[in-house]
């Protein structure tokens, strides 16, 4: 008897070849919205600022800033065509420093607040092991906050996913070769370079940029072998991150490191150059589940890099509640519960979830970017208030472990 012939079955893929498929295509997907949206020749610039928004940024009247402008004394304000005055933030810091000379002690230190004397380098790590919580958004904005503030701000980008890039104008996919990242400054091999060779400036005056990439994780990958092949003590992977930045201290006031999402070396190196920590928590009891275990884990590793002589002294440590939304009472518990356990560890000002965020990011654009009349002002407003409100409070406890008020 003849048999008939065996059903036709296509040939199956591997899983590594599906996924690489899918992230293939994703990849590709995401490119062509991107550039739709922000097409690779575009660079991006920071908006101008009103008058009134000059002034508050400066803490002076805007008349004032009228005088000083009509006098020529000082940088010139675009004049739109309705007598509108609009200044740059370059400008913006320009004034800065032509006020701190006309003025004398603490009141012209007050418009340009480098560090100064014995003040150290404020490293200030934002980390969390769950996605999702808000670090990136985080990072972009008090990065962004601390440079409209006058200070000098090195923003890290230590995730290999480098959306903190993204934001920043920064593709990584596009606009980082190899050897620019971090990575180049702490690698193990003769093609280490100094940290100072890959940092960026950026549209930001005063935000400059160590931008991420995949490249990153060849980290996890050449420090095991660094570990076997018994490693001098200074050349130890946590200490890595922390002597890269020594090289450029002089320059900045503050760094802001955007931590990848899960506890490797490189967590790690970044966590034992910090000076404090920032741990964003999205106020669920399944987030909270989350970062209970992250700490004990970044507990049990610290611990061990502690015994081998790495430095874990922080100036604070603080909890910020992110994407929150007051009325949603299982979320208003998991709040307090926090308060409870954690009591002073826990910012008293939340992140609240808003659709003005979104709505930016949709743009790769902070609301410090976007300004408010491209959005719908009172969910802007409400999201600025809340926003500066956080950023405001950890700039004071910066200036606080500088031993100023």
């Amino acid at each position: 008897m003849k048999k008939s012939p065996a059903p036709f079955q296509p040939a199956r893929q591997s899983v590594d070849e599906t996924i690489g498929d899918h992230a293939e295509r994703l990849s590709a997907q995401l490119q062509a919205m991107s550039h739709a949206l922000f097409p690779p020749t575009a660079q991006k610039m920071l908006r101008k600022f009103t008058s009134g928004e000059a002034a508050r940024l400066l803490n002076v009247s805007d008349s004032m800033l009228r005088k000083i402008s009509l006098k020529g004394e000082g940088p010139q304000p675009e004049l739109t065509s309705n007598g509108r005055r609009l200044y740059s933030l370059a400008q913006i810091n320009e004034l800065r420093v032509k006020l701190a000379a006309s003025s004398r002690g603490r009141a012209g230190s007050n418009f340009v607040p480098h560090r100064r004397g014995d003040e150290h380098l404020q490293v200030l790590a934002v980390t969390n092991f769950k996605g999702g919580s808000g670090k990136t958004t985080t990072s972009a904005h008090l990065a962004q906050y601390l440079a409209l503030q006058g200070y000098r701000v090195l923003a890290v980008d230590l995730d290999p996913q480098a959306s903190l890039s993204a934001l920043l104008g920064v593709l990584p996919e596009i606009d980082v070769s190899d050897n620019e990242t971090l990575y180049a400054a702490i690698r193990y091999d003769e093609h280490k370079r100094p940290l100072a060779e890959v940092i960026r400036k950026t549209y930001f005056d005063g935000l400059d940029l160590i931008p991420g990439n995949l490249e990153l994780m060849e980290f996890e990958h050449t420090t095991p072998k660094a570990l076997t092949s018994g490693a001098e003590p200074e050349a130890m992977f946590f200490t890595r991150v922390a002597r890269a930045f020594d090289e450029v201290a002089d320059e900045y006031d503050v760094v802001v490191i955007d931590c990848p999402p899960q506890l490797g070396f490189l967590t790690l190196s970044g966590l034992c150059a910090a000076t404090s920590m920032i741990i964003t928590v999205h106020p669920q009891m399944l987030d909270t589940a989350s970062m209970s275990q992250f700490l004990l884990m970044t507990r049990d590793l610290l611990g061990v890099v502690r015994t081998h002589g790495g430095n874990l002294e922080y100036d604070f440590l603080r909890y910020l509640l992110t994407r929150y939304e007051p009325q949603d009472a299982p979320q208003t518990k998991v709040a307090s519960l926090l308060r409870n356990l954690f009591d002073d560890h826990v910012l008293t000002n939340t992140m609240v979830k808003s659709a003005a965020v979104s709505d930016a990011g949709l743009t790769k654009q902070t609301l410090y970017e976007i300004g408010r009349e491209n959005l719908t002002r009172t969910t802007y407003d409400r999201a600025m208030e809340a926003l500066d409100a956080v950023n405001g409070e950890i700039k004071g406890l910066i200036r606080k472990a500088w031993g100023r008020s």
